[in-house]
């Protein structure tokens, strides 16, 4: 059976951006990207460039975990450009969000949510990310047929200990599942 995907978000778990800004976090290193206007999809097109604090102990914990990475963020691409290289992963596929990329939803669901589940297809996952709520995680229960874990990470510390050993917890939960059915 294939592996569950492992949907990444950059600002927030792996990029703590809502950190005091004066003072990077221990084990992170800051990266300093350029600004595209005609990709920025954030509005930060005024700045020259953008301040990421990037941990690059945190390619090998991903690496390690029992999933197939992708990248589900507004980055895109150019995640495969700017942050792989940093975490010493490979190329990773990613969610295209196409005209889904920031558009508000009336039902409080996630922008992200409904391209993430139409990716899956059907197969087990886990999403990583800083702005997931209750009305996503409804959302996944009544319209994923597999297992789904919606893992909140906190912006202003990214991912620790605790959330790989959650997303390792996970992946064996599944597992279990397959030999005991």
């Amino acid at each position: 059976m294939r592996r569950p995907l492992l949907f990444l978000d950059v600002d927030g778990p792996l990029n703590p951006y809502a950190a005091k800004p004066e003072r990077r976090p221990a084990g992170y290193i800051t990266l300093r990207v350029a600004r595209d206007p005609s990709t920025d999809h954030a509005g930060l097109s005024n700045r020259r460039s953008l301040r990421v604090w990037l941990n690059p102990a945190h390619g090998q914990a991903l690496l390690q975990l029992d999933y197939e990475l992708c990248w589900a963020t507004t980055w895109m691409a150019d995640a495969n450009r700017w942050i792989a290289p940093v975490l010493g992963l490979p190329e990773l596929p990613f969610v295209d969000f196409g005209d889904a990329l920031l558009q508000e939803r009336p039902d409080g669901v996630h922008w992200k949510t409904g391209p993430l589940l139409d990716y899956a297809k059907g197969r087990p996952f886990a999403w990583v990310d800083d702005e997931q709520g209750s009305s996503d995680e409804r959302h996944v229960a009544a319209h994923h047929p597999g297992p789904g874990l919606l893992h909140h990470v906190n912006p202003r510390i990214g991912m620790r200990g605790d959330d790989f050993h959650r997303l390792a917890d996970f992946a064996r939960s599944l597992d279990t599942r397959q030999t005991d059915g």
